[in-house]
């Protein structure tokens, strides 16, 4: 089956064609990022009508690209939640609209189930059972993954996710948007040691996260260090590094958790952080010692693209899952609520 992918959840239209025969054919992204940096943040609108330009030429391209005519599609998938809802209904509304045209099935994907399967699409997948930890600007959340579809949330942020703490704390440091990788960048210069940030919810019991009282901490030490208003550059590299040292470490200490509360060794990392790589390290060394192992997508797969949403709308489809005559948009959804697939 061959399975066209459209991702519009939020700034970037990612578009691909997955093959159950042969994986992966084709895939292209667009990102709008410079669009969205002179607000310091995603502006809703302006992202709804950017993938209304993108979304239609990226499908001519990526079909160019594997050698398909759009009659060669057997299958469609599109990002159906969670998200920014008019971004949502651009990728919902194309695909439905060919989907009713081809006369073949579409299915819409829970944007984070994608997130979650994305290291699938890799040579070196991982066998089910697993633990999923999903890190991304809107979710930061530990999954028992039985099988394929079935997912149990056991860990989640009660306040900021990660990806959105890194945000908040590149504004801090006068970093552009998205900050999340300008902060790992520049803690690359950052002294080890200077600066000891707390590990949040890390001395109690339980598998969730907060997020908020460590950005209280960060913006703290930032307000401390100035001099006549402004932060030195070395300071600043330096609660770069005691930042991401702390988010990782409590990312690792509930993982360890996990695995013991589980009795599962492998974990898998997904989502927009999951391409941080001093946080892949971490969890490498914790897996390794805890006789498990660590699975992750490539970093083209990090971050929202039409990849994932073709695998796991084609694991969908095959699985004999359809959409009904509706145009499926939640910007809320609870990844629990999905149905396991049969054929898992």
């Amino acid at each position: 089956m061959k399975v066209l992918g459209i991702e519009t959840s939020c700034d970037e239209s990612g578009i691909a064609v997955y093959d159950s025969d042969h994986g992966l054919l084709a895939d292209a992204l667009y990102s709008q990022v410079e669009l969205h940096q002179k607000y310091g943040g995603v502006v809703p609108e302006l992202a709804s009508r950017d993938h209304i330009r993108k979304t239609l030429p990226l499908i001519k391209k990526v079909l160019e690209k594997a050698g398909l005519e759009l009659g060669d599609i057997n299958g469609l998938a599109y990002t159906a939640g969670p998200g920014l809802a008019g971004a949502l209904l651009v990728g919902a509304s194309i695909g439905r609209s060919l989907g009713m045209a081809l006369d073949i099935p579409t299915v819409g994907v829970h944007h984070m189930e994608g997130h979650l399967l994305a290291p699938l699409l890799e040579d070196n997948a991982p066998e089910f059972p697993f633990l999923a930890l999903l890190v991304s600007g809107g979710h930061t959340q530990l999954v028992e993954v039985p099988v394929l579809g079935q997912y149990n949330l056991i860990g989640e942020s009660l306040d900021d996710a990660a990806g959105e703490a890194f945000d908040k704390v590149a504004k801090m440091l006068g970093l552009n948007y998205p900050g999340g990788p300008l902060v790992a960048k520049l803690a690359e210069q950052g002294n080890p040691g200077r600066f000891k940030f707390p590990r949040p919810m890390t001395n109690r019991p339980g598998l969730d996260f907060s997020f908020s009282g460590l950005k209280t901490f960060t913006l703290n030490t930032v307000e401390d260090h100035k001099v006549d208003g402004v932060i030195d550059e070395q300071c600043k590299a330096d609660i770069a590094w005691a930042f991401q040292e702390a988010v990782a470490d409590t990312m690792v200490i509930k993982c360890r958790r996990a695995f013991q509360h589980s009795g599962m060794k492998r974990l898998v990392i997904a989502g927009g952080v999951s391409a941080n790589i001093r946080l892949r390290e971490k969890l490498a060394a914790m897996a390794k010692e805890e006789g498990g192992e660590l699975y992750y997508p490539g970093l083209a797969y990090c971050t929202d693209n039409g990849a994932m949403i073709a695998y796991a709308g084609c694991m969908r489809l095959l699985a004999g899952q359809q959409d009904d005559l509706a145009i499926l948009a939640k910007p809320r959804w609870n990844m629990e609520t999905l149905p396991a697939l049969t054929n898992s």
